[in-house]
């Protein structure tokens, strides 16, 4: 790709993640930093986890997402009885064009472009593990067969904390194949206000799609070519083995922790920092776009030890201990 060719792509997605943003609010009151990472994460190439308690909106998100990006949309609602043909698919007996009886693949819910995963810690680690191959590989495997899942591919998953009832902790595993995992906040009195006045009127707002899929999938493409100088790397490189606690120079991470992010923890900063680099007008990576999207990408790959989990350690915490913690590249304090 040319310079002047991608200057122009990253000129209009400028444009078009601006348009998108606009058209969710209309729907979605509030949550401004949120829309942000999570249309990060779709430009990305990678998945979503939302975490909230229940009634904060995150279905109702996740639904207008998919369609201003003007993409096919399937919902799988977890519950301790789902099974992973549910999710996926199954074979069943039907006659084919000769008048024979045969085993045809009947698709499951996850053959769309945005797959709504809701409340994913109330399926049984059976079902959950049903996810691990089709966020992975983009396809399903079933009866010796592999089916392609449709391209642009995205899960985007609820999860309500941990110490609600009737929920199964996701394996460090499939936590590992979510790009970011986001926080959603409880509302403010005046976003409360608003979405009453909003969602118990005569009319609700009409959202229109903004994009098509093939744009999305050349806006991904392009942002692939964004630049990222080695020293940028190596820092990025630093926070992920600053997270580890027999690499760590944090107290709080080699008592608390007892694993840290993997090698997927440093490719999403890097994917999600290059989003945030074009958003503000610049075309290569710096160390405080890596730290600006650190918690995102690293809250839910810093494993806590018993220890840790009997005290409620604030992960987040530990993540901006270690953003201070590691020097940058050239900075005063790395010189000392």
């Amino acid at each position: 790709m040319t310079p002047d060719l991608l200057d122009a792509q990253l000129t209009a997605f400028r444009s078009k993640f601006a348009r998108l943003k606009a058209e969710l609010q209309k729907a979605i009151v509030g949550y401004d930093e949120l829309l942000t990472d999570t249309l990060t994460a779709i430009f990305s190439q990678g998945h979503v986890l939302l975490e909230g308690v229940p009634g904060l909106g995150k279905t109702h998100l996740v639904k207008m997402l998919s369609h201003v990006l003007g993409l096919s949309a399937g919902r799988v609602q977890c519950t301790p009885d789902l099974m992973p043909a549910d999710i996926l698919g199954t074979q069943i007996v039907n006659e084919n064009e000769a008048g024979r009886r045969a085993l045809i693949f009947e698709k499951g819910p996850v053959f769309a472009n945005v797959v709504l995963v809701d409340e994913i810690n109330r399926a049984t680690p059976k079902t959950q593990a049903a996810l691990l191959e089709v966020m992975q590989e983009h396809a399903v495997t079933s009866g010796g067969e592999r089916h392609l899942l449709p391209d642009p591919f995205f899960v985007m998953a609820t999860q309500n904390p941990m110490e609600m009832e009737g929920t199964y902790p996701l394996p460090e595993a499939q936590l590992d194949r979510f790009l970011l995992k986001l926080r959603v906040p409880f509302p403010s009195q005046h976003d409360l206000v608003e979405i009453s006045r909003r969602t118990t009127g005569a009319e609700p707002p009409i959202i229109e799609p903004v994009m098509t899929g093939d744009e999305l999938i050349g806006f991904q493409k392009a942002l692939a070519h964004v630049a990222v100088a080695d020293p940028v790397l190596h820092y990025a490189a630093a926070l992920v083995l600053a997270s580890h606690p027999d690499q760590s120079s944090l107290d709080r991470v080699r008592r608390y922790v007892a694993y840290g992010s993997s090698p997927r923890g440093m490719q999403a900063l890097v994917r999600a920092a290059r989003v945030r680099t074009v958003l503000d007008g610049r075309t290569a990576v710096v160390e405080n776009d890596l730290r600006g999207v650190a918690k995102g990408c690293l809250r839910h790959r810093m494993i806590l030890n018993f220890e840790g989990e009997a005290e409620s350690v604030d992960v987040d915490g530990l993540v901006d201990e270690l953003i201070q913690a590691v020097p940058v590249p050239g900075s005063a304090r790395n010189a000392a």
